[in-house]
């Protein structure tokens, strides 16, 4: 196993400064106190969406919020409640977190994820899945509750895995998705699947989706991932450097590259490496030993 290689830097969607106040959700008072104070900030969010000026969020007032269900997002170091509001379409100046997930501060990230995971969420499960009655949100936006059962929903988010898989020769594995531009390469990645762990994932995901057989594995970090309720967990692996095989389903391509192999590729232009906002990028970067050229993402 290489133990060396580790996550350089912060990932993108994994930042954040705002305590979330949890254990002030269930205090119906406050939360209705936060939206007479015009010290609240709050932030519009809708198809996948949040306005934003440059490289900040832009917020509005709580008399300057529209009507739709509103979440708690949480409180900054000085006290600042931090809200949103879910609108049923892109507001003005509104942005994807894969357009500016990369870009935004650390305070900024954090909300934007934390909104657009819930809206997401909201989006999806209006309806309650045991009787079918209409569900309410509560607690800040963080409970569903069935108007005719009284049972409750929380949100769900689900747990993927996305490998980077190093050979005997130290060379790295990427494939190209079959829904994806070309010349995008990138680790593979995939669903963890009910009483399954996420190492198992790993050695069944790579068997599948390209014949490779992982021998060992390590956990890297994560980030969530809201397109539309991910939770990326990211490894480095090992196995032996067989010839991949491609499903041809998932993966259309998948080859093994050294460094100089993957350079000279990238700078050809036959190789587009992962995005930035993606955890795959870093777990490359962490391989390579430095950052990828920005130039080259984004030809």
């Amino acid at each position: 196993m290489h133990e060396a290689y580790v996550l350089p830097g912060p990932l993108a969607l994994s930042r954040s400064t705002v305590d979330r106040a949890a254990d002030r959700r269930a205090d119906a008072a406050w939360l209705d106190s936060l939206w007479s104070d015009d010290g609240t900030r709050v932030l519009l969010v809708g198809d996948g969406t949040v306005p934003v000026d440059g490289d900040s969020l832009r917020f509005v007032s709580p008399a300057e919020a529209p009507d739709g269900d509103r979440f708690l997002l949480g409180l900054d170091d000085d006290g600042v409640a931090f809200v949103a509001v879910h609108v049923g379409e892109k507001p003005d100046g509104g942005a994807t977190l894969r357009e500016v997930g990369t870009v935004l501060g650390d305070r900024d990230a954090g909300l934007a994820v934390h909104a657009i995971a819930l809206a997401n969420w909201h989006a999806t499960h209006r309806f309650c899945p045991r009787c079918g009655g209409p569900t309410q949100a509560e607690q800040g936006g963080h409970v569903r509750v069935c108007e005719l059962d009284g049972s409750q929903h929380f949100p769900r988010t689900d747990p993927a895995i996305i490998v980077l898989v190093v050979d005997e020769k130290d060379r790295c594995l990427l494939g190209r998705s079959a829904a994806w531009p070309g010349r995008r390469f990138s680790t593979l990645a995939g669903f963890v699947e009910p009483g399954e762990t996420p190492e198992h994932a790993v050695v069944r995901e790579l068997y599948e989706e390209v014949g490779v057989r992982v021998t060992a594995c390590r956990y890297a970090g994560a980030q969530p991932w809201p397109f539309p309720s991910s939770l990326m967990l990211g490894y480095y692996a090992t196995a032996a450097g067989e010839d991949p095989t491609p499903d041809g389903e998932e993966i259309a391509e998948a080859r093994w590259f050294s460094r100089d192999e993957l350079t000279a590729a990238m700078e050809r232009g036959e190789v587009l490496p992962p995005s930035g906002i993606s955890i795959a990028r870093k777990l490359v970067e962490g391989w390579y030993g430095r950052p990828l050229p920005a130039d080259v993402s984004r030809r």
